[in-house]
């Protein structure tokens, strides 16, 4: 689906949640300002914004209702960056009150909720871009393009390892951090479907293949409902990979923080990407490493150039919309649906603050053999002695 902006002027955007990730749309909104290309119209958000942290972006609207904002301010786009739980019911009520989505993600919480939300994209005639700014990089085609050259030979599967450290004041910064419902709303805030989410969305897009297989083990070292330790393994017909799997490893529970990593194995060498850092690493035997950075596309400025497109000629495309989050869609149902994570041994140490962190000890090392095998956590010898269960 494509659309166009109906009116001369610039794009009048509103932003829905304006005090948590929100902030981080307000540079791109500052700039979008400053070229003359878009105003920000309004703000909905339960509490007041004060005036210092929309500096540079005028006077907008403030209110606490989204549909109404966007009706009485015209907008031709509405931000949409709220606690994820409320995302499906605030975005078909922006659509069907005139606006174009930005999305941030996981886009919804269950795959019911996201086949309606494409259904009313459809019904409203609108178009939505998801948050997954690491599909605004050019590095995964970078990626595609070497897999299909053969530059690492056959393909035997995709790794992704993600270890990070959380402590409780992360989950204690609001209700609905670390809960999997929430006063009978689906939330399935774990490590796979959002602080990872940008992982398992990049990995499975480097594929590009209809999902057939899906497992899942998760568990938790933190007192909370959702996983912070995760393991998937994915597989697919039509992609990239010809059914070699895919197994996305994570934990927040790690003694340090280290930047995720998404591997190809291949027969002939390794094809590494850092999706936080655009950069693409070639590794084959005999031959020294060859490493290339890329450049990356700020989704919101995507999403204005394919709303702003003039009629003479195509609109650049939306680089992640809401029908290419389908595969990421599946997994995020396949954990909402899974049983409760089980509880793993885990350290409990001093924070910043007065926070305790959680630290599962050898949790870094596991993380790391399960993408580089290929394997579940629990096909692998070592963790029977993290998880305190017999081999």
């Amino acid at each position: 689906m494509t659309a166009e902006h109906s009116a001369a002027g610039p794009l009048r955007i509103v932003l829905a949640g304006a005090h948590g990730f929100g902030r981080t749309y307000l540079p791109v909104l500052r700039e979008l300002t400053a070229e003359g290309r878009a105003v920000l119209a309004g703000v909905c958000d339960l509490n007041p914004v004060p005036p210092e942290l929309l500096d540079g972006l005028g006077t907008p609207v403030q209110a606490a209702e989204l549909a109404g904002l966007v009706e009485d301010t015209a907008a031709d786009i509405a931000v949409i960056a709220t606690p994820l739980h409320t995302h499906a019911e605030l975005a078909e009520a922006a659509m069907a009150a005139g606006a174009h989505l930005q999305l941030e993600k996981p886009p919804v919480a269950s795959m019911a909720q996201y086949e309606r939300l494409l259904a009313a994209a459809g019904q409203h005639g609108r178009v939505c871009q998801v948050g997954f700014q690491s599909l605004g990089s050019r590095a995964p085609q970078a990626v595609r393009e070497l897999i299909a050259d053969g530059a690492v030979g056959r393909v035997r599967g995709i790794g992704v390892a993600g270890a990070w450290s959380r402590d409780t004041a992360y989950y204690g910064r609001a209700r609905w951090a670390g809960m999997r419902r929430l006063d009978g709303t689906d939330v399935v805030d774990g490590a796979l479907t959002n602080p990872f989410a940008h992982a398992v969305a990049t990995a499975l897009a480097l594929d590009g293949g209809e999902i057939t297989g899906l497992e899942t083990e998760l568990y938790r070292a933190f007192d909370i409902e959702a996983d912070d330790t995760s393991a998937l393994r994915v597989r697919t017909r039509g992609g990239l990979l010809d059914g070699a799997p895919i197994v996305v490893a994570v934990t927040l529970a790690a003694p340090e923080q280290q930047p995720p990593v998404i591997t190809v194995h291949g027969e002939h060498g390794r094809i590494v990407l850092h999706y936080t850092l655009d950069r693409v690493t070639v590794e084959r035997e005999g031959e020294p490493p060859r490493v290339t950075g890329h450049p990356r596309t700020v989704l919101l400025r995507n999403l204005a150039d394919h709303l702003a497109a003039d009629g003479t000629a195509g609109p650049p495309p939306l680089l992640v919309p809401l029908s290419a989050t389908r595969p990421f869609m599946q997994v995020l149902e396949a954990v909402r649906t899974a049983p409760d994570p089980a509880p793993i041994r885990a350290e409990d140490l001093p924070g910043d603050n007065g926070a305790r962190r959680r630290v599962v000890p050898g949790v870094t090392e596991l993380v790391h053999a399960a993408a580089a095998e290929l394997k579940l956590y629990s096909e692998l010898p070592q963790f029977s002695g993290i998880s305190g269960r017999p081999a």
